[in-house]
């Protein structure tokens, strides 16, 4: 006997089969589904792809027309090809400030780092009055840089600040916070620091609470003390949060500005000039703003390969492992 499609859809054991007529018209209502996830998924995208395109990639684009040309703002600029991009090897100051920003980064971000990972093991244990110490020392993070920066002077102000008065009245040498260099460049690092820690903190405390206590009671068992623990379980369990600040606190500072503004305007004789307060000089001192974006885009060029090159180590490390 035959077996026909009609016959074999109406048997019992055959629940799932159907006429090949029906497929193509599964296959359109799947795809017509799909387009409609699509265009969801593009409704919700497109405010922020929206304002991202006008706040951010519009303004982009304007800069690097702007870097090719000699103005100072006012009126139609001179087209100059890449005499701008030319200058930047011969220019001294652009390199001194190239040079205090590679030093700030590799200061700020494993101190910062560190710290932020030292305060939170602290507070991710049994340390009393832990929820205080957490508000105290998130407390930086609620107020802007310009803030920090202007409390940073209250302090260490070489003339009326709170710690020259009192290494004075203890009998101490006062620091020439703003007109020595080092202690200029150490001023900067010390607020930015006191600004940054909070925030490194609070990602690895809820990268610390994201690992589970069987994890750690094994390596107690183990018989591994807290060194080890800490070197050999926490730290590497850690690797997405610290890769995220790694990246995070690199491109902040590339991109410091207010801090070293407020605190030593780039002083004393360019002991703290970094590459976007060199920037500002340049656009808005000066007036020379083709050169300034200039240099905007080398930095914003600079820190899209660091974070490539760091997305592809880690990406490696991954994989190996």
């Amino acid at each position: 006997m035959s077996t026909t499609p009609e016959l074999l859809a109406g048997s019992p054991g055959a629940e799932g089969v159907r006429p090949p007529a029906d497929r193509p018209r599964r296959r359109r209502r799947r795809g017509r589904g799909a387009r409609r996830e699509q265009a969801a998924a593009l409704g919700f995208l497109a405010p922020t792809l929206g304002l991202l395109g006008l706040f951010v990639f519009v303004p982009l684009a304007g800069a690097v027309v702007l870097s090719l040309q000699r103005t100072n703002g006012f009126g139609a600029g001179t087209f100059v090809g890449l005499d701008n991009y030319t200058r930047l090897a011969s220019d001294p100051l652009f390199w001194r400030a190239a040079l205090n920003t590679v030093l700030f980064t590799a200061i700020v971000t494993p101190l910062s780092m560190g710290l932020g990972l030292l305060i939170a093991v602290l507070l991710d244990s049994v340390l009393p009055a832990r929820g205080l110490f957490r508000a105290v020392v998130i407390l930086p993070m609620a107020v802007s840089g310009v803030a920090t920066a202007l409390m940073g002077v209250l302090v260490l102000d070489e003339n009326s600040g709170i710690l020259d008065t009192v290494l004075r009245a203890v009998g101490l040498p006062a620091v020439p916070w703003q007109s020595s260099g080092p202690a200029a460049f150490a001023s900067v690092v010390l607020v930015t620091l006191w600004w940054r820690v909070g925030f490194n903190m609070l990602i690895y405390l809820a990268g610390l609470q994201g690992i589970g206590p069987e994890v750690r009671e094994a390596a107690l068992l183990d018989g591994a003390n807290a060194w080890q623990r800490l070197r050999h379980v926490i730290v590497p369990m850690l690797g997405p949060s610290s890769f995220f600040l790694v990246v995070l606190n690199v491109i902040y500072s590339f991109q410091v500005f207010d801090v070293v503004f407020v605190l030593t305007g780039g002083g004393p004789r360019n002991a703290t000039s970094v590459l976007v307060t060199y920037a500002y000089d340049n656009g808005f001192v000066v007036r020379d703003q083709g050169y300034a974006s200039a240099i905007g885009v080398v930095l914003l060029l600079v820190s899209l390969v660091f974070v490539a090159v760091r997305w592809r180590l880690s990406r490696t490390r991954d994989l190996a492992g």
